[in-house]
């Protein structure tokens, strides 16, 4: 006998259960319990002897991943739903009407209703440790990138000269001159000489007098812009060293992450056969890895496509077919670390930078949307060397093996794209498209109407 045990999950309340047969029959509903070993055990009694049970549920937040751990534990089969699919199968079946119990029993009668959409999870999810700490770093980043963004839209009021003597894409060492002397008084007050020693110190002498100089030029212009008393330079200065000391906080702990990441990394990958794809190192090989998990999970390399959410939308009926852009309904810290490695492999992998070439030259793809393709590309490449056991092996065209330094130079030799056709396919407003495209000499010409004539509405 085999029954489905449908768990609707509760983050801070109680979770709801439902039970079914094979046919779909309900065998009892409506049972409340909450992530406790007695409520479990008496939930578990309320099953029959000796059945086979599989579990579905829905991954709500990380409240699931204790459940599944303990279910399977019992010998239950853990199934995970992907809520959009079951909410849009819950709405065909009451429209206007969701509650926890209803949830529950659509989820134990899913398995016959859509069996394709149930996925066996034996992992333990954000309980693996590599998973969630290349997730935590990801958010690092971005932080660390808005507060980055926070002093550059701060040093704009102090002048254009203090982004271009500290650099737009600032180092540790520049947050450490802001969060002491952001004040146009004090830096010409230490002067030339003492900024010197200071740059040389911190960056062991790749900085020195001419960035101290820059950077006094920028105080003086500042004072000169500004005047004695045209702003309160004390409160900006505070304001911008609150910045620039999370982003140095920020800094050091994404460094102290690495480290750590690295070391799970190569444990969960002894062989660092993610790594040995081009355009993959360190730390996206460990991205990749933590956010994939298990590759034997996927049914096929189609579904390790379609987890990553950059497979194209379709649309296909009668005589119209068409494709938009990529779903986006996957893991999109996984999305993000597939794109940048591709936009590197295509410079190493000639496989891969003839497909970049043609999608840009033949069939008017703009970078990003080249990009997508090719980060699915290597996607499907990555996972199927995940399940072989064997490394990334760089070929060329007649599919005989190559070394990087080879894979570069053909590269470069062969399939580089003309300025003139990166130009033109820079991506620009849809408004503005719509209405112009560029002409010579900065003139715009309005773009040319179908001489077709329109269909009229039926009446």
């Amino acid at each position: 006998m085999r029954v489905h045990l449908g768990v609707d999950i509760a983050c801070r309340a109680a979770h709801q259960a439902a039970c079914a047969d094979e046919t779909g029959r309900m065998l009892w509903s409506g049972y409340r319990f909450r992530t406790d070993v007695e409520d479990l055990e008496t939930l578990w009694a309320r099953l029959p002897d000796g059945a086979e049970i599989v579990v579905v549920m829905e991954p709500t937040r990380n409240a699931w991943v204790p459940l599944a751990a303990w279910f399977r534990r019992q010998g239950a089969t853990v199934v995970m739903v992907p809520p959009e699919q079951s909410a849009d199968l819950r709405a065909y079946y009451a429209k206007h009407t969701k509650t926890d119990r209803l949830d529950a029993q659509l989820l134990a009668r899913l398995p016959l209703l859509h069996p394709d959409g149930l996925h066996p999870e034996t992992g333990i999810g954000p309980g693996d440790p590599l998973k969630r700490a290349v997730k935590i770093r990801v958010g690092l980043v971005h932080r660390r990138t808005t507060c980055m963004q926070r002093l550059d839209a701060l040093l704009e009021i102090l002048g254009p000269a203090w982004v271009d003597a500290l650099g737009s894409s600032m180092t540790q060492t520049a947050f450490k001159f802001l969060t002491r002397w952001a004040n146009p008084h004090q830096v010409r007050r230490i002067g030339r000489a003492r900024l010197a020693r200071w740059f040389q110190k911190e960056t062991r002498k790749q900085w020195g007098e001419q960035h101290a100089e820059a950077v006094v030029g920028a105080a003086e212009a500042t004072l000169a812009l500004w005047g004695p008393a045209g702003l309160d330079y004390e409160a900006l200065a505070a304001d911008i060293a609150v910045e620039a000391t999370l982003a140095l906080q920020l800094s050091q702990q994404i460094a102290d992450l690495d480290d750590r990441i690295f070391d799970m990394y190569c444990e969960a990958d002894p062989q660092q056969i993610v790594m040995s794809a081009p355009g993959v190192g360190k730390i996206l090989a460990a991205q990749i890895r933590g956010r994939i998990g298990d590759p034997s999970r996927f049914t096929s390399l189609a579904a390790a496509r379609s987890f990553s959410g950059l497979i194209p939308r379709k649309n296909s009926s009668g005589l119209s077919d068409s494709a938009g852009g990529p779903t986006k309904q996957g893991d999109a810290c996984l999305r993000q670390a597939l794109f940048s490695a591709a936009d590197a492999a295509r410079k190493t992998d000639p496989q891969l930078a003839a497909r970049y070439q043609r999608l840009m030259c033949q069939t008017g793809r703009h970078h990003s949307s080249a990009l997508c393709t090719i980060a699915t590309v290597l996607l499907t490449r990555i996972v199927a060397c995940m399940r072989s056991g064997t490394a990334y092996q760089l070929r060329d065209l007649d599919g005989q093996p190559i070394s990087r330094e080879q894979g570069r130079a053909i590269v470069t030799q062969r399939y580089q794209i003309p300025a003139e056709i990166r130009d033109a396919r820079r991506t620009i407003s849809k408004a503005r498209s719509a209405q112009r495209i560029s002409g010579p000499a900065g003139q715009t010409r309005s773009r040319h109407r179908s001489k077709t004539t329109p269909v009229l509405p039926s009446a």
